[in-house]
């Protein structure tokens, strides 16, 4: 039987197919699987490459990233150790004292005190000079020793180039250049800048220039300390050309390459690199935590590099002495505050603080416990000022404080209130005691309407303004200051131009004997008659010499002259009154025996008044400057006793040989009362201290006969004479003879 053609078909069917169908299946699956290992293969070799490519790209980036970091750190610390040799440079060329001392020629005692000895165990400047116009050496100190080496040779190129460049400048603020310039031990820092009064003038007319250079040095341990501060690893001062990778050249100013600061890189990416493969190849299955843990190491090393960049940036809005934000701290906060206040419309209050009495401590105890009662006033302001407050130092020993919120009228006025009162306790120094105050201006910026430089700016001035109303207050920015500062700066720089050219006048007013009426001796007063101006009354020329730091020159010019008109009255005492900030002058008894010495009048004919504010104020450096002037043999007068708080205490403490009665309360005579009561205690306490009484402003017989009476020795006023000319008192000796009163009279 043959089969069917079915049959036929399901036989030829299964002799060329396979019996099963699943035969097929593992070769299609081996494939597929193969073919999705390889491709999975593929894709995580690809991924794998990818990513270890993106790490190394990330690995470099952040090399990079830490070489220019690190690159512009450095050369941002050299900048800085430049500049901060710069600013002190600046401090002690410019300053009256140094104008005086460094050009007078017999006084390099305290040249070497204060230039040389400080360059011993200091962190500003290790070496100081001090060349005149003809390279002349005047003196040379290093480590606090007179140097052994001769500056021209010791110095090498660089040096001579700044010297040139500063002589080229025409006097002025600032006078001085800066640069890196090779030494015989090493590479310095070295500035030259004339020796200049703080205003930018140069001292005597006529003196020859002399300059002041300083150098520090850019030792090893220098550098070491670069390091710490600016978290530099591993850097390093090399000579020569070196092979380092990583380095910031230091140049003269001539452009010649002295050394280089090397360091080691931090490698940052390397080490992400290295911490992160082990992960790539051991998870490629698992490529999104591989992702994770990639940007977790990028974004910590991000993170930080920014914030060792945020940390330079701080340290270089930081004042250094202080700790506080420095000059360009305070307008970047002051700008986003400016930047806040507009868009949220609140207010911003600016107190600008000038410490009372710190050039006094300055002056007396030596830079070391000025910079001492700086940190502590700096320290005593953190607590003080409110949460959120910016508080800067702008060098010297003037503060700011920014305050912002919707009623900073009240905030600030209270705030003023907590520093007048912080500034009544005095300020431990070390071992010393001191007393300062604080003059405070104030300015506002409502809604952000006016911007950082020009709120410091009014600040500014309404400081002044406290300062000229009589110190220890706080004075609010008026528009009207704008134009008073303008006539006050004009009347200080004609009353300069007054002082140098010798328009300064003197006239004189008889001091007469109560008893005879006889000239005893004359009052010198000095007057001004101001070109355009006219007459300028003495309260407001002296006021004005006094703020701006002329009434040294101007006293003694006033001194030298009545001392060379007093000659030709040798039988009469001369009088000259004397300002409290000369008489803070260390140097005043200096100068008076100077003008003594050179006028040839004798001590005792002279007698020196002054009131009594100082010598309450500081009686220990008042009693001291007393035993100096008495030492030449003058007498020291107390005049407008009556007016103030002198107790019998302070009246034996310094054994004044005369008193003058305030005229206050000789006018008071006439309006009845207890006055007369009170200038005859007044009179009376005097004359049991054994000190002779000259009463002033007298303008009546009435009043003379009764002063006459009380016990006073000698008169003084219009009832006499006014104040004249040096010829009228001449007139008037001539005809000593007959008392003045009586002349008077006659004519």
């Amino acid at each position: 039987m043959f089969p069917s053609q079915d049959d036929a078909f399901e036989g030829d069917f299964m002799r060329i197919a396979p019996r099963n169908i699943g035969d097929y299946l593992p070769v299609g699956r081996r494939t597929a699987v193969g073919v999705v290992l390889s491709t999975f293969a593929l894709v995580l070799l690809i991924v794998t490459a990818l990513v270890l490519s993106a790490l190394s790209q990330v690995r470099e980036k952040a090399n990079l990233l830490d070489s220019a970091r690190s690159r512009e750190t450095t050369a941002g610390a050299l900048v800085t150790f430049r500049e901060q040799l710069g600013a002190t440079l600046n401090d002690y060329a410019a300053w009256d004292d140094a104008a005086e001392y460094v050009y007078a020629p017999d006084r390099f005692d305290w040249v070497a005190s204060n230039y040389g000895d400080m360059t011993a165990n200091n962190d500003l400047f290790d070496t100081a000079v001090i060349i005149d116009e003809d390279d002349k050496v005047r003196m040379a100190y290093q480590n606090g020793k007179p140097a052994k080496w001769v500056p021209g040779t010791y110095f090498a190129a660089g040096l001579p180039e700044m010297i040139e460049r500063v002589r080229s400048m025409r006097p002025g603020v600032t006078s001085q250049v800066t640069g890196f310039v090779k030494t015989g031990d090493g590479i310095a820092a070295a500035g030259v800048a004339l020796v200049r009064l703080k205003s930018g003038a140069l001292p005597p007319v006529g003196a020859e220039r002399r300059y002041l250079v300083f150098a520090r040095h850019l030792t090893q341990a220098t550098v070491h300390k670069l390091a710490r501060n600016y978290v530099i690893e591993g850097l390093e001062l090399q000579y020569g050309e070196g092979t380092a990778a990583n380095h910031v050249d230091i140049v003269n100013p001539l452009g010649q390459v002295l050394a280089r600061l090397v360091w080691r890189s931090h490698l940052p990416g390397d080490v992400s690199f290295h911490e992160a493969r082990p992960v790539v190849f051991t998870a490629l299955g698992i490529a999104g935590t591989f992702f994770l843990v990639l940007l977790i190491i990028g974004s910590a090393t991000l993170d930080r590099l920014k914030a060792d960049e945020a940390a330079a940036r701080e340290e270089a809005l930081r004042d250094r002495l202080s700790g506080l934000n420095n000059r360009a701290g305070l307008f970047a906060r002051l700008d986003r505050m400016v930047a806040r206040a507009s868009h949220d419309k609140t207010d911003i209050k600016l107190l600008y603080l000038d410490l009372d009495g710190f050039k006094e401590i300055n002056d007396s105890y030596g830079h070391a416990a000025g910079d001492r009662l700086i940190k502590g006033v700096a320290a005593a302001l953190r607590v003080l000022v409110p949460e959120g407050a910016v508080l800067a130092r702008l060098g010297g020993d003037e503060f700011a404080i920014a305050i912002q919120g919707d009623d900073v009228w009240v905030e600030g006025r209270k705030l003023c209130m907590s520093l007048l009162e912080l500034f009544t306790e005095p300020f431990s120094i070390g071992e010393r005691v001191a007393s300062i105050g604080c003059s405070i201006g104030t300015s506002i910026s409502r809604a952000g309407d006016i911007n950082g430089e020009e709120l410091l700016r009014r600040a500014d001035m309404a400081m002044y303004q406290a300062k000229e109303n009589g110190r220890g207050r706080y004075v609010s920015y008026e528009l009207k200051m704008d134009a008073l500062r303008e006539e006050k700066l004009q009347l200080e720089a004609d009353l300069r131009s007054a002082i140098l050219n010798d328009e300064i006048q003197v006239v004189y007013q008889p001091v007469v004997s109560a008893a005879t009426r006889c000239i005893t001796g004359v009052e010198a007063l000095a007057r001004w008659q101001r070109p355009g101006y006219g007459f300028v009354p003495p309260d407001i020329f002296i006021a004005a010499a006094e703020t701006s730091g002329l009434i040294d020159r101007l006293g003694l010019l006033v001194l030298r002259k009545a001392c060379e008109t007093a000659q030709q009255w040798p039988s009469i005492k001369l009088s000259v009154n004397i300002s409290p900030v000369q008489f803070r002058n260390p140097a005043f008894s200096g100068h008076v025996a100077d003008i003594l010495d050179a006028t040839k009048t004798p001590p005792e004919r002279l007698r020196l008044e002054m009131t009594e504010g100082y010598f309450i104020q500081h009686p220990e450096r008042a009693s001291a400057a007393i035993d100096k002037l008495k030492q030449l043999g003058l007498h020291i007068a107390l005049d407008d006793f009556g007016a103030g708080f002198a107790s019998v205490g302070y009246l034996r403490r310094f054994g004044f040989d005369r008193m003058k009665i305030d005229r206050s309360l000789i006018m008071a005579l006439d309006k009845g009362g207890r006055s007369l009561e009170m200038l005859q205690a007044t009179v009376a306490l005097a004359k049991s201290l054994d000190i002779p009484v000259t009463a002033e402003g007298v303008e009546t017989e009435e009043q003379a006969a009764i002063l006459h009476l009380c016990g006073c020795d000698e008169l003084q006023g219009y009832l006499f004479s006014k104040p004249v000319a040096a010829e009228e008192i001449t007139a008037m000796l001539d005809g000593q003879d007959a008392p003045l009163f009586a002349l008077r009279a006659g004519a």
